[in-house]
């Protein structure tokens, strides 16, 4: 059985939108309406007169451009971790071998 969303007010360039969403995720929502409208804030810069659309769109470019970076930085890392886990597999099967003959 689903939950019931539950509404909650977020803040973005100081509007006011109300979402729905499940009473346990709600902190990770205004994480991420904090988040979008901090990135909203330094698109527009002091240009107040920018259209909300074009600053929206300009922020999840961002956004996106950072996940897909920190993506591509932790598949990077995965892999080094990758190798060197097997290298140190083969040293420890070599020292298991010569203490074994």
């Amino acid at each position: 059985m689903t939950r019931p969303n539950t509404p909650v007010s977020i803040r973005l360039l100081d509007r006011e939108y109300t979402v729905g969403c499940e009473p346990d995720e709600r902190d990770n929502l205004l994480a991420a309406a904090k988040l979008l409208d901090g990135k909203m804030r330094e698109v527009r810069g002091s240009n107040r007169m920018a259209a909300l659309d074009r600053v929206a769109v300009l922020a999840a470019l961002n956004l996106a451009h950072e996940l897909q970076q920190q993506r591509s930085d932790d598949d990077r890392v995965g892999r080094e971790l990758s190798r060197t886990l097997t290298e140190l597999n083969r040293r420890l099967d070599g020292l298991f071998d010569d203490s074994a003959g």
